[in-house]
């Protein structure tokens, strides 16, 4: 049995993930019924409902197929833009640069990553367009905070569409399955099936249960901050159990995946490292900018960067060691 991108083994997992949901809900609930609408038990409760929402969305558009999800990570992608260009120091010069980078750059990245179009998507943002938008704002003539603006464009393109893209584009890979093994029914190579959904589902599920586990962590024995300056919440014991958790799940998924068990394990480990990164590094940008939450189109997590800075650090590591080892 097949819907869109997701074959029986996609299936059964989101089935299980829906089956957490759940239980979760139920959780919250009883919690909320027994100390009462404390703070902690509505920001759990909207936690939750987020989740349901985050899930659902996903499997939405992968049941539909490879279209709807590049399609709904372009949207994913503006959003995020959205977010970085309201905190960001601009010019009225900067603003022809900021419709290329919002309106055409992306849409035109994108395209190249629906196409498979690896040599273009790859290369487009990084070189293309990082040389262009310095030289298209410099036109304008206004060179107070010149190289501060262009690189806050830059890095908020980089991050924004380049590193999230790389999620979807993880749809296009021809994996060798367990190498050498067929692939799944209805996964040819780089053709965006079944396969690729699986990896995305995987390195979705390790990389966002990373951020939760290391969040319980965090809360029930975390006592050494990492860096109490950037991100007090964030400590040694939060850090470890939480990467040492995901570690084990990543492992414990290993059938949805062309690797070993140990395989799976030392890539979801490096992706939950690449994904703490992420997190630290867009906390200190919020520090800078002296700003709680990139946003709150996302109830009880903030905005898009704030539930995806862990995915932006990890999904172009994890891509480029799966397409070298396993492609």
């Amino acid at each position: 049995m097949s819907i869109g991108l997701l074959d029986s083994t996609s299936l059964a997992l989101l089935a299980g993930v829906g089956a957490v949901l759940v239980i979760a809900t139920l959780i919250a609930w009883l919690l909320g019924r027994r100390i009462g609408p404390t703070g902690v038990i509505i920001n759990l409760k909207q936690r939750i409902a987020a989740w349901w929402l985050m899930a659902g969305l996903i499997g939405a558009v992968l049941a539909v197929g490879e279209t709807a999800t590049v399609l709904l990570f372009l949207l994913i992608s503006l959003l995020a833009l959205r977010e970085f260009v309201t905190i960001s120091p601009t010019r009225r010069g900067d603003h022809k640069v900021l419709v290329w980078m919002v309106f055409i750059i992306p849409a035109v990245h994108y395209w190249f990553v629906w196409e498979h179009w690896y040599g273009m998507f790859s290369v487009f943002i990084p070189v293309y367009a990082f040389l262009f938008l310095p030289a298209r704002n410099a036109l304008a003539g206004q060179t107070d905070g010149f190289l501060q603006r262009t690189a806050t464009i830059q890095w908020a393109l980089m991050v924004s569409v380049y590193a999230i893209s790389y999620a979807p584009a993880l749809l296009q890979l021809p994996v060798a399955m367990e190498f050498g093994r067929e692939a799944a029914e209805g996964s040819p190579p780089g053709a965006g099936g079944a396969a690729g959904a699986q990896l995305l589902l995987f390195l979705l599920l390790v990389v966002q249960g990373s951020d939760v586990l290391q969040y319980i962590w965090g809360k029930t024995i975390g006592r050494h901050p990492i860096a109490p300056r950037v991100s007090p919440n964030k400590t040694w014991e939060g850090f470890i159990g939480g990467v040492l958790s995901a570690t084990a799940l990543g492992a414990a998924l290993w059938w949805i995946t062309p690797f070993t068990p140990l395989q799976a394990a030392a890539l979801a480990l490096v992706s939950c490292v690449m994904g703490f990164a992420g997190g630290l590094v867009m906390s200190a940008i919020k520090r800078d900018r002296g700003i709680k939450d990139f946003g709150s189109l996302i109830s009880g997590h903030g905005g898009i960067m704030d539930r995806l800075d862990s995915l932006a650090f990890a999904a172009p590591v994890f891509f480029h060691l799966v397409r070298f080892f396993f492609s």
